[in-house]
C-alpha cells in the first residue's frame, strides 16, 4: 500500500512547530497561543513541497512539546504520541529557538534523536535577522550530524535552505507516491466526552489521539491522515464544543472556534453524541451551523454497546427527527468507537453521502422533476401569475440548482422548501443538503432557502 513520505516536527514546547506547520500548508491549522502545551496530539497534513525531484506531496506531523508539564497531568501521553511519530517518520525536523540558546530540554531531546536511525533536520527558528543568524552556530554542541538550518517560521525567512534540506534526506520518490493524497475531509463534531478522539482512532486503526477520561482532553482540530483498502482520507479529530459561558481561557475560545472552522473545511461532518445522553442546545447548535453551510451530515450514536435493551434504534431515530428536525434527511449510524463496531459502516456511509454531494443532475431530468412539482402544487401568489421557466445545476458540493422564474419575489421561503424536498426524493441527493436559487429571467440577481 503506497503513502506519502512522513517528516516530523519534535522539540521541546513553544519553540514554533505548529507555527511551522501554519506557514507549510499555508493556514491556520493548528493553535499559535503562548501557553506552552496547547498541541498534544499529532497533527498531519498533506503538504506540497519543491525538491529536487519537483513538487513533491508529504505527510508533516505536528507533535506536542517533549517534556511538557501538563496542568491535566496528560504529560506521559502526549510523549507517547511524540515516540509514536518519531518511529513512524521518514525524516525528522528537530526545532530549537534560537533566541532562548541550548536548553536542558534541548539536550535531552538531541539525546534522543541520536539514537534514532532516520534522518534529522535540525531547524533553529525565530532567526529573524542578521544578528540571530549568527547565534545559530551555538546549536552544533547539541552533537547531531546534521547542519543547524536558521528560519523564521513566523515570516516564513530561510525555508528554501530547509526545504533543500528535506528534499535531500527523503527517499526517492514512488511512482505511485501521489495515490496517497487524501480525497475527502471527514470532520467530527460533538460534546466534550461524546468519543471523537477513539472514533478517531479507530478509523485510522492507530492510537493517533490521547483518549483519556479527563474532559476537554482535545484542544485542537487536529487532521489525521489515513488510508483504508487503497483510498486516503482525512479525518478530523476535534475539541468538544461547549457553553460560551464555561470558557476557562484564550485555549477554549480557539478550541470552540477550531471546531466550528472544522465543519467549514469538511466535505462531510460527522455530528457525534452519546447515544445514552439527550441532546442538548449544543448539537443543535452544531446541527445547524452544518446546515448553514450546506455540508453533509452523518449522525453518529456512539456508544451504543451501553444501550442494550433500553432504546431500539427506530426510537432514537424518531427522537432525533424530533429534536433535530433541519437533519430528518441525514442517516443515522449507531457505533461504538471503544469497541471498534461499525465504525467502517460510519465510513461509507460518510463516502455516500460524499458521493451525494458530487453528482451532478441533467438539466433535462431536473425540469421534469420541476413539472410533477408544479402539477402536484403550483406556486401562488395573492392573485400574481407566478411561472417557473427552467431548473439548472450550476455547482457541486454543494448541489446547487438554479430555479429561473419570472419574478422570484413572488415566491416564498415555503415553496422553495417545497422544491427543495422534491428535488430531494427525486435525484440521487437524498441524504446531502440542496441549495436552491431562485433567479429572474431577466436579471443576475438572486434569492435562496
Amino acid at each position: 500500500m503506497s503513502r506519502l513520505p512522513r517528516v516530523a516536527i519534535v522539540g521541546r514546547p513553544n519553540v514554533g512547530k505548529s507555527t511551522l506547520l501554519n506557514r507549510l500548508v499555508n493556514s491556520r491549522v493548528s493553535i499559535v497561543e503562548p501557553t506552552a502545551g496547547v498541541t498534544r496530539d499529532r497533527v498531519s497534513l498533506p503538504v506540497r513541497i519543491p525538491t529536487d525531484f519537483g513538487e513533491r506531496t508529504v505527510e508533516i506531523m505536528d507533535t506536542g512539546g517533549i517534556g511538557i508539564v501538563d496542568r491535566q497531568d496528560l504529560g506521559p501521553l502526549v510523549e507517547e504520541q511524540v515516540e509514536t511519530a518519531v518511529g513512524n517518520a521518514d525524516l525528522i525536523v528537530f526545532m530549537v529557538d534560537v533566541r532562548d540558546g541550548i536548553t536542558p530540554l534541548d539536550k535531552e531531546v538531541a539525546e534522543r534523536l541520536r539514537r534514532v536511525e532516520c534522518p534529522v533536520v535540525l531547524v533553529c527558528n525565530k532567526a529573524e535577522g542578521d544578528r540571530m543568524a549568527w547565534e545559530v552556530d551555538q546549536f552544533r554542541a547539541l552533537g547531531l550530524s546534521a547542519e543547524p538550518i536558521p528560519i523564521s517560521a513566523q515570516n516564513g525567512e530561510g525555508l528554501e535552505d530547509f526545504f533543500s534540506a528535506i528534499s535531500d534526506r527523503l527517499p526517492v520518490p514512488r511512482e505511485d507516491e501521489m495515490a496517497a493524497v487524501s480525497v475527502m475531509k471527514l470532520a467530527i463534531v460533538g460534546r466534550r466526552n461524546a468519543g471523537k478522539s477513539t472514533l478517531t482512532n479507530a478509523l485510522a486503526r492507530e492510537e493517533r489521539m490521547i483518549v483519556s477520561e479527563v474532559a476537554g482532553t482535545t484542544r485542537d482540530a487536529v487532521d489525521v491522515l489515513f488510508e483504508r483498502d487503497g483510498r486516503s482520507f482525512t479525518v478530523i479529530d476535534t475539541a468538544g464544543v461547549r457553553k460560551k459561558s464555561s470558557f476557562e481561557d484564550a485555549i477554549d475560545f480557539f478550541s470552540d472556534s477550531r471546531a466550528y472552522r472544522a465543519v467549514r473545511r469538511a466535505d462531510v461532518v460527522v455530528l457525534l453524541f452519546d447515544a445514552m445522553e439527550p441532546l442538548s442546545g449544543l448539537e443543535k447548535r452544531l446541527a445547524r451551523y452544518a446546515m448553514d453551510h450546506y455540508k453533509p451530515v452523518v449522525l453518529g450514536a456512539n456508544k451504543w454497546d451501553t444501550v442494550g435493551d433500553q432504546m431500539t434504534a427506530q426510537e432514537l431515530s424518531d427522537y432525533i427527527e424530533a429534536e433535530l428536525p433541519g437533519l430528518r434527511f441525514a442517516p443515522l449510524v449507531c457505533l461504538s468507537g471503544k469497541d471498534q463496531w461499525r465504525v467502517d459502516e460510519l465510513l461509507e456511509t460518510a463516502e455516500q453521502l460524499y458521493q451525494q454531494a458530487h453528482t451532478r443532475v441533467g438539466t433535462g431530468e431536473l425540469n421534469r422533476v420541476v413539472q410533477r412539482a408544479v402539477a402536484g402544487r403550483g406556486p401562488s401568489s395573492s392573485g400574481h401569475r407566478v411561472r417557473i421557466h427552467y431548473a439548472t445545476q450550476a455547482e457541486r458540493l454543494p448541489p446547487t440548482i438554479v430555479v429561473f422564474v419570472n419574478d422570484k419575489r413572488l415566491i416564498g421561503k415555503d415553496y422553495i422548501r417545497y422544491l427543495t424536498n422534491r428535488f430531494r426524493e427525486e435525484t440521487p441527493f437524498k441524504e446531502v443538503p440542496i441549495r436552491v436559487v431562485l433567479r429572474d429571467s431577466e436579471d443576475t440577481g438572486e434569492d435562496e432557502d
